[in-house]
This record gives structure tokens, C-alpha cells and sequence, in this order.
């Protein structure tokens, strides 16, 4: 779909040009504390708020993801103006409908301020324009977007405790100390509200993930990209797997976790998850070949990742700068039983990510 124009009249600013002053330094484990650490983290580079999931409405099925990032721009900050452009906040959505085969996207970018975009320090509280992301006292994110041809109101109530990721909210992302972020997820999300593509609205109920995650320096500078996948299991478990990968596509780094109801949480060590790809798609937009469908070996099984749709490809070069892939996929286990829903991201395939 067409671009919106950017708030403030900002740049096309992309993530390769936020972060360039300044050596990055390995992040110290800490005991991550709630509310505080659901809200911003202005003094690290990169931030994301992160919600995805499946919606359904009399027999229709589909996807949806709302993601705030937050940028600290190193080279404004010892500037006294109040129109420096100390932090950027930015956020794509997107809505896939797996019966109508079409992916419906939008994004948006400004600076923090001027009453136009902000973040809070003390809980879950974004907003940029008429976009927004909330967590409520009850622990319930809401989440609010209008774009051109689709809308989303939604309520994402907790049904699990917070899932710290890596060594207790602590996730190494490379083979460096540096490459590290605070990371956590709220699986199994009990999603309602109402989704308006074009002219209709339909109200919705499903699943929804949840990850929050920050850093001063996540990839590499051997990193191409990477695979991740979050999958709400439909006995309550949840999978997160991912590699980073190389520009010859070989893994620089994996990790992931599984946590079921009944054996608790299982975190995955280095060389423990395997993706294998099983069959690709190319982008007539970017020229890009995906894999949409995966073997994905775990500890806790070898699962077959499958996309809904194939194209399910984001151009946010207008925001964050980067074209990739993120859509609901369906989850198999290794008896070919569809096990669970979730959403498979992979950068890197149409130009090196950078952030």
C-alpha cells in the first residue's frame, strides 16, 4: 500500500543511522522489576514493543502485529534544543487475511515530543499520532491504530506469568558479550476487540504474544539478519527459537525457549536450535527469496513452521528502513499435528539489517 507521510516532515531515517556514536559495551545481568522495566529505556539505542497474534470472527481468520521501536540518536544528544531529535519513536501494523490471501500494512515516525509522539519510564505507555500502545494497571495492553484501510482495537489480557528470556530476562544474541538485550514475553495473551479492513469492522477474539526488548547493541558485524519465530501452543506452552545468521547464511548465534504448564521453562543453549529451510518465496517487490516454510529443530521437538500466505512482506524503508518478512504461521510437530499459531519474522533476506 502507499506510504504515509511522516509526521513532523522527518526523514526517511533509517535504523543504520540512529545508532553510530559511541562503543557498545556488554549489558550487566539484572532483576528485571515490573511495572518499571515494561516501560522505555531511553539510555540504550533500541527498543521494541511488540504484540502479534490470530483474531477470528465467524469463521475468518486473521493475523495482526502492532510494533512501537524507540531510538535513542547518539549524535543529539549533547544538543540543548528542544527540536533535537534525541529519540524517534516509530511503529508498523499489519493485518494479514488468510481467507482473502492479502496483507494489509502501515507505518509511522516522529520524534519524541511536541505532543505528537512519547514514551513513559514507568509502564507500557507509547503513543505517535493517533497510535498508541498502553498496558493497563490489570496487567491488559491495549493497543490503538488507524490507518488508511484498516484499524485495530484491541485488549490483550495475561492468562501466564511474565516469561524472562535467557538468563533470567538477559539474552545473548551473538558469539560478543556486547550483543545482548533485556528481553521478556507474554505468551498466550487473551486478545479481544474489534478490526476494521475497508469498510467493515469486525469484532475478534484469539491469541496474542507479547515481546519487549532493549539494547545498545544487538547484531553482530558479521550479522545479515535473522529468523525468529513465537508460537502460542494450543495446550498453553510456548516456543520462542531464532538464529542469527551470516551473510553466507550459516547461524552466528541461536537461542530460544519453551515453557509448558505442566514442566515449567526450558532455555535454550547455543546450538540447540536448528532452522532448516524447506521451501521459498520470492518477493516481486523486493526480489528477496523467504523461506515460508521451516524445519525447526528444539529440544522440546522438531517442529514444521508453515506460513498462512506467502506474501507476507513489510516495506517500512519510510520508518525503520528495513524490508522484511513477519506473518502468522502455522506450527507442526514432528507427527505432522498442527500444535499452535504464531509469527514467523525474518530480516535480512532483501538487504542487511542494521540497527
Amino acid at each position: 500500500m502507499r506510504r504515509r507521510p511522516l509526521l513532523l516532515a522527518l526523514p526517511a531515517l533509517g535504523l543504520s543511522t540512529l545508532g553510530s556514536v559511541g562503543a557498545a559495551f556488554a549489558l550487566p545481568p539484572l532483576t528485571l522489576q515490573f511495572p518499571r522495566d515494561h516501560g522505555a529505556h531511553p539510555q540504550l539505542r533500541t527498543e521494541w514493543w511488540y504484540i502479534t497474534g490470530v483474531a477470528r470472527s465467524a469463521g475468518r481468520e486473521l493475523g495482526f502485529q502492532v510494533t512501537f521501536f524507540r531510538s535513542r540518536v547518539d549524535a543529539t544528544q549533547a544538543m540543548t534544543s528542544q527540536f533535537a531529535a534525541k529519540q524517534l519513536v516509530s511503529a508498523h501494523a499489519a493485518v494479514t487475511d488468510v481467507q482473502g490471501r492479502k496483507l494489509w500494512h502501515d507505518q509511522r515516525i516522529a520524534r519524541e515530543g511536541f505532543g505528537i509522539a512519547s514514551t513513559s519510564r514507568d509502564d507500557a505507555a507509547i503513543r505517535l499520532g493517533n497510535w498508541s500502545l498502553r498496558r493497563e494497571a490489570n496487567g491488559a495492553y491495549v493497543a490503538h491504530v488507524v490507518a488508511d484501510e484498516f484499524a485495530l482495537d484491541l485488549r490483550c489480557a495475561p492468562t501466564q506469568p511474565v516469561l524472562l528470556q535467557g538468563r533470567a530476562g538477559l539474552s545473548r544474541k551473538g558469539p560478543d558479550e556486547q550483543q545482548a538485550s533485556y528481553y521478556y514475553s507474554e505468551p498466550q495473551l487473551a486478545m479481544s476487540g474489534d478490526i476494521r479492513l475497508q469498510r467493515q469492522t469486525l469484532a475478534v477474539q484469539g491469541k496474542a504474544w507479547m515481546d519487549h526488548e532493549w539494547s545498545d547493541a544487538i547484531l553482530h558485524p558479521d550479522a545479515q539478519g535473522w529468523d525468529w519465530i513465537g508460537m502460542n501452543l494450543d495446550d498453553g506452552s510456548a516456543l520462542t527459537a531464532f538464529r542469527l545468521r551470516d551473510r553466507q547464511g550459516a547461524a552466528l548465534w541461536d537461542g530460544g525457549s519453551f515453557r509448558s504448564p505442566p514442566a515449567g521453562l526450558y532455555t535454550f543453549s547455543r546450538g540447540e536450535v536448528v532452522f532448516s529451510a524447506q521451501r521459498r518465496w520470492k518477493s516481486p517487490l523486493s526480489q528477496a527469496s523467504y523461506p515460508v516454510e521451516w524445519m525447526v529443530r528444539t529440544p522440546a521437538d522438531f517442529y514444521t513452521v508453515r506460513a498462512v500466505i506467502d506474501d507476507q512482506e513489510l516495506d517500512s524503508r519510510a520508518s525503520t528502513g528495513a524490508i522484511y518478512w513477519e506473518g502468522l504461521a502455522h506450527l507442526f510437530d514432528s507427527n505432522g499435528k498442527r500444535v499452535g499459531q504464531g509469527y514467523l519474522e525474518m530480516t535480512g533476506y532483501a538487504q542487511r539489517l542494521r540497527l
